[in-house]
């Protein structure tokens, strides 16, 4: 079984079929038979996972299995105590009440990837971070929210996913893991799994 993780850029679709002038999974990895555990919107950045194994494919990405994500999110101001707790809370959106949520302001993150094209900034209004961790996998869900209590969203980097995570990954870059970390989560179903080489490679 192949099981990966990798940093996908800013407007690349989460799928490996041509669509037009639009760049794919295609044009960051070059492993046969993987498909993505659950999607990542054009206009988001961050890790994606895909795997050769169909039940973990779908156990990662099916919401009954309430797989936590953190985000970390550049949003448009600066964004109070009150915004924080009205997302950790839970937030009204036009599909129904957010479940609570890990939510907590942040200094922009280190070493990250500049993104092109970069983001819309004006001079008269600041930016801030926040680290927001849901369960749950609604369209467009974390943009929503933010906008929900005032601050838009203008960058979305998924961070994490469960225990795995983007350190030492670049942007467009690919790297194999364990499965075994995964399959910890769904203690019911966990499957027994040899190791992988922890084998990072770079876009070409």
């Amino acid at each position: 079984m192949t099981t990966l993780k990798l940093n996908k850029p800013f407007q690349v679709l989460t799928q490996f079929s041509a669509d037009g002038a639009h760049k794919t999974l295609a044009d960051f990895v070059d492993i046969p038979d993987v498909y993505p555990a659950g999607r990542l919107d054009h206009d988001s950045e961050g890790l994606l996972l895909l795997t050769d194994d169909g039940l973990l494919q779908h156990k990662i990405s099916h919401p009954d299995f309430k797989l936590e994500k953190t985000y970390w999110v550049q949003v448009e101001g600066d964004i109070t105590f009150d915004a924080i707790a009205a997302l950790e809370n839970g937030v009204k959106l036009k599909d129904g009440l957010t479940k609570p949520a890990k939510a907590f302001k942040m200094a922009e993150p280190t070493h990250l990837w500049e993104r092109h094209p970069p983001i819309r900034q004006r001079a008269s209004i600041p930016t801030s971070w926040l680290s927001l961790s849901i369960t749950e996998g609604r369209n467009r869900q974390v943009r929503r929210m933010t906008a929900a209590v005032g601050f838009p969203t203008l960058r979305l980097i998924r961070y994490a996913i469960g225990p795995i995570h983007l350190d030492g990954l670049n942007v467009g870059e690919f790297q194999a893991i364990d499965e075994a970390a995964l399959w910890s989560l769904f203690p019911k179903h966990k499957r027994a799994k040899p190791s992988k080489p922890r084998t990072t490679f770079r876009r070409r």
